[in-house]
């Protein structure tokens, strides 16, 4: 299953947060790979569950224009270090190790590896009113390729979690995908799989038997469209991540036992 080797065009692996995603098998299928690779790890289970016994629960906003985020106060940042840049992470190192994969475990803030602007406020209606709601969450800007082709040119893979850095150099939240597309347009990638809990983008969401085998850019301005919540905001970020440049995008399941060997066979969904 795996490609030539080619560390000027590395595979970037998206793994989602959710509970039921299958670290041991997508690490087990990330030993078999011939391609550097960097790894995008989601922590969303843990961060919920983290937050829940500490008293302080994920609160998400909903903006005027219908994109859902988790809004980041300084608690929720804190929970996001011990969750993503800790628990998540450091297990997800640990089971590389334990596979022969040697990876180094990285936030956006080692390094300034992932820097980002700061939002300015986000614009919700509460009440009848529309208010501006400001936090701790930025957009993307700029990654530290130097020290990530260092890392993959001596065979190392990096594991990257948030947060990332904002201008005075404050640990803030940001969407992974936006991550993943910003390392896209620094890397040229030569496939991007994404992991979730679903065997693929569902035309329904309730519906297993749905997956769509191959999504056009036409069809996913259609359904970001048509959509709400978080999952609108994942479809703008796929269409954000075609318009990168040309790659692979394979969107697969990653609670099989092979997510990585499923979705390089064509299992999931192809976007392009």
């Amino acid at each position: 299953m795996s490609p030539t080797a080619d560390a000027t065009r590395p595979l970037i692996l998206k793994i989602g947060g959710g509970g039921s995603i299958n670290l041991a098998g997508i690490v087990a299928d990330l030993a078999e790979l011939a391609t550097p690779c960097v790894v995008v790890a989601g922590a969303n289970a843990v961060r919920d569950d983290l937050a829940e016994r500490l008293g302080t629960p994920t609160r998400t906003l909903t903006s005027v224009s219908g994109y859902t985020s988790v809004f980041s106060d300084e608690h929720a940042i804190d929970v996001i270090l011990m969750s993503y840049a800790g628990l998540r992470n450091r297990r997800l190192v640990e089971l590389c190790q334990q596979h022969g994969v040697n990876a180094v475990g990285l936030t956006g803030l080692d390094g300034r590896m992932v820097e980002g602007q700061r939002n300015r406020g986000i614009r919700v209606r509460e009440g009848g009113k529309t208010l501006i709601k400001r936090d701790f969450s930025g957009k993307p800007r700029r990654v530290n390729t130097t020290l990530l082709r260092l890392l993959l040119d001596h065979g190392y893979t990096p594991v990257l979690s948030i947060p990332i850095l904002d201008e005075q150099g404050h640990a803030i939240n940001s969407e992974n995908d936006d991550i993943v597309t910003l390392l896209h347009e620094n890397l040229c990638a030569s496939r991007i799989i994404q992991l979730i809990e679903a065997p693929g983008f569902l035309a329904d969401k309730d519906d297993l038997d749905s997956r769509v085998p191959h999504l056009t850019r036409d069809a996913l301005l259609r359904y970001e469209r048509n959509s709400t919540g978080r999952i609108r905001r994942k479809l703008l970020a796929l269409t954000r991540l075609l318009d990168a440049g040309t790659t692979d995008v394979i969107i697969s399941d990653g609670r099989v036992e092979h997510p990585i060997r499923d979705a390089l066979a064509g299992k999931g969904t192809r976007v392009g």
